[in-house]
């Protein structure tokens, strides 16, 4: 069981981690403005591949390089779990992005979320003891403040191609924090397998784009300007490789309940930068990339966001456990 001091390290260094993830949203849509500029007649489908396979490919090869010392002695099981990391991110983006063309974002941002319930969800039934008291309640909060950030209509919500895809989503980024924590890879490098995790998606998205690419010359052609070279070079370096290596190295220290309920706050980050990153993107690029505007329903969904990971990390509601009730609780 990790001391008090190694949890809120951990915490602090998730929520970290959390925001460089929600600056890929205000990046990834001016980079995909950017690029549609340079190349009109491009879908998105081959833009969105196309800069998946380059941020990961990237940060996998930095990673490579500024770790070679460690990296290059990986052992069979770090590898292993590289490659499931890698199969649960690249299959949960590619739902996620065609089912964002058959249902609404909002519908999108909301299923997406839902890892936090399937969390202790999957940890209640593998361990056979219900979630606790706190861990529900942290849980109504986020999903109460997801509902409300997006708009959700309950009436119009529908199970159609897009609706199931993006639940399969959430099923494959919960496992993919399932995984970190998995019991038979305690012993692995965060560096080795997070190296290996992110060169594993970069090819396995490869045939998408080559299966989407309108020709070899525009994956090219795509990143022909400084503005798009500058946007990727903030991905890779924030949103992908500072944001992998944090979450490797600090989540094995708290539980997957714990930080699949601190990775909901991603929303709330994104919907914070949005307020300014746009205009600073547009004046920068010269694109027409609006700010968006402080809202009722950001101060509300948001409130209720942050309540539930302050109320995470208080000691309000925690049950007192004896040595065998702690065994367990490290287990999750």
């Amino acid at each position: 069981m990790p001391s008090a001091h190694l949890r809120r390290k951990a915490f602090q260094r998730l929520v970290l981690c959390t925001l460089f993830w929600s600056l890929s949203f205000p990046a990834m849509k001016a980079l995909a403005l950017t690029q549609l500029a340079i190349l009109p007649g491009a879908g998105s489908w081959f833009i969105s591949s196309l800069s998946v396979l380059y941020r990961f490919a990237l940060a996998g090869a930095l990673l490579l390089v500024i770790s070679f010392p460690e990296v290059r002695t990986i052992s069979r099981r770090e590898m292993e779990q590289g490659m499931w990391l890698a199969l649960f991110t690249s299959v949960g983006l590619c739902l996620q992005m065609d089912g964002l063309a058959y249902t609404s974002a909002s519908t999108s941002a909301f299923l997406t979320q839902l890892y936090c319930v399937l969390i202790p969800l999957w940890v209640a039934v593998s361990h056979r003891r219900p979630p606790t008291v706190k861990i529900i309640l942290c849980s109504a909060l986020v999903l109460g403040g997801m509902a409300v950030l997006v708009q959700l209509n309950v009436f119009a919500l529908k199970l159609g191609r897009g609706e199931i895809e993006t639940l399969a989503a959430s099923v494959m980024f919960a496992a993919q924090i399932l995984c970190l924590e998995h019991p038979r890879y305690a012993a692995n490098r965060p560096l080795c397998f997070t190296a290996a995790m992110l060169l594993a998606t970069a090819a396995l998205t490869l045939p998408l784009v080559a299966v989407t690419a309108p020709s070899a010359a525009a994956c090219f052609r795509a990143y022909a300007s400084v503005p798009a070279c500058g946007l990727m070079a903030i991905i890779v370096l924030f949103c992908t490789l500072g944001a992998f290596v944090m979450m490797s190295r600090w989540q094995r220290h708290v539980t997957a309940t714990e930080a699949g309920l601190i990775y909901c706050a991603e929303p709330l980050f994104a919907s914070a930068l949005a307020l300014f990153l746009p205009g600073w993107f547009s004046r920068w690029t010269g694109l027409n990339y609006p700010d968006e505007h402080l809202t009722l329903r950001l101060l509300v969904g948001g409130s209720l966001i942050t309540a539930a990971n302050v109320l995470l990390q208080s000691r309000w509601l925690d049950v007192k456990a004896g040595p065998r009730e702690s065994l367990a609780r490290a287990a999750q």
